[in-house]
């Protein structure tokens, strides 16, 4: 079967480009003697997760208690949540997970750490926790010292708690107005984590990690200071519209929609059979990952899906409608691919045209 034999809308993964983007991250850190912990809440499969760490990465980062469960399921063995833990039940899942892997999860207030405690105490398991220091991109995670130093304290003061580290997430740098920001963006984010690791070590808690997470940083070959000891990145296994636009070029693409076309109601209007629940309403608009519009079509990355519905996609351009005819296929590039995996039951994976296999996204919809 060719992908163009396949209904629609259908995600589909090139094999040969994931494999190719997968190997190339694995070598660059190791290059720059680090260890590699992929963020798979890009891909959301355990087959993809297994195949990196085969390749050499030390572990695993999730977003998810319910993507930890599944990747242990299927083996993984090493998961950080990346993410801060908040609820008795969601710590009572860590907790019988902490039996058969190695999990770590992150927490940014002293209430967390009391609540761990109050959790782990009674379930004869001990919460490793991850720090998160808030590092530019003006999320979560902790921003004063003195908010730090009291987070520690209250490790110290906790039986079933240990300290393991921090870990931080410069989004910020997709918005970096070109790369020598990007590194100096990614540059200050690692400074400021290793700052916080020394005051930790002040405290006489040891950061067996440093964590720091950044697709467009590693993409745009920024330094890893000596102290950090693995870098969290994701994207860079399937790459988007807003990663191509980075690197100057479509070739690392490996996820694409596949959409019919289904009116051309006037001229220079096409209308696709995919909009918000299966290409998401997300892009990016400003800095070196701006791409332009919810996606663009490949082979012709000028073409940008400019509004989506929820069950539509619609094209402006009047050369693109003339030579465009109802009923054909075009394969979309997605302008954030990580929302996008989320949104289907599975994914075909392919060798240029020929499908090769189907395989669940067995992560999806693990929002808890």
């Amino acid at each position: 079967m060719t992908v163009w034999e396949l209904d629609t809308p259908a995600l589909l993964i090139d094999q040969d480009i994931l494999m190719s983007n997968l190997r190339k991250m694995q070598a660059c850190a190791e290059r720059k003697k680090v260890s590699l912990r992929p963020h798979i809440k890009t891909h959301k499969m355990p087959c993809i997760a297994r195949i990196q760490k085969e390749l050499g990465a030390v572990g695993i980062a999730v977003a998810k208690v319910g993507e930890a469960e599944v990747m242990s399921e299927h083996g993984l063995d090493d998961i950080m949540i990346a993410n801060e833990i908040v609820g008795q039940e969601k710590l009572k899942r860590i907790a019988a997970l902490s039996r058969r892997c190695r999990i770590r999860y992150g927490v940014d207030s002293v209430f967390q750490i009391q609540e761990a405690q109050k959790v782990f105490s009674q379930c004869s398991a001990r919460a490793e926790v991850v720090v998160e220091i808030e590092v530019g991109e003006n999320r979560s995670g902790i921003i004063e010292e003195e908010d730090f130093r009291k987070l520690i304290k209250a490790i110290q003061k906790s039986p079933d708690v240990s300290y393991e580290g921090v870990f931080g997430h410069d989004g910020n740098s997709y918005r970096a107005a070109d790369k020598e920001a990007c590194r100096d963006i990614s540059t200050g984010a690692q400074k400021r984590l290793l700052h916080f690791a020394s005051l930790a070590e002040e405290m006489g808690e040891h950061s067996r990690i440093v964590s720091y997470g950044s697709t467009p940083a590693l993409l745009c070959d920024c330094p890893v200071l000596e102290g950090i000891t693995d870098i969290r990145v994701g994207t860079y296994a399937l790459m988007d519209a807003s990663q191509a636009h980075l690197m100057g070029t479509y070739e690392d693409c490996a996820a694409t929609v596949l959409a019919t076309v289904i009116s051309k109601p006037v001229k220079g209007r096409v209308i696709l059979d995919v909009g918000a629940k299966g290409l998401t309403m997300q892009e990016r608009t400003e800095g070196i990952c701006a791409s332009g519009g919810k996606g663009c079509i490949l082979g012709d990355p000028e073409v940008k899906i400019d509004t989506v519905f929820d069950e539509h996609g619609i094209i402006h351009d009047e050369r693109f409608s003339q030579k465009t005819e109802i009923g054909e296929k075009v394969r979309i590039i997605p302008a954030h691919i990580c929302p996008v995996v989320n949104l289907y039951d599975s994914a075909y994976f392919c060798t240029g045209e020929t499908v090769v296999s189907q395989v669940p996204v067995l992560c999806r919809g693990k929002l808890k």
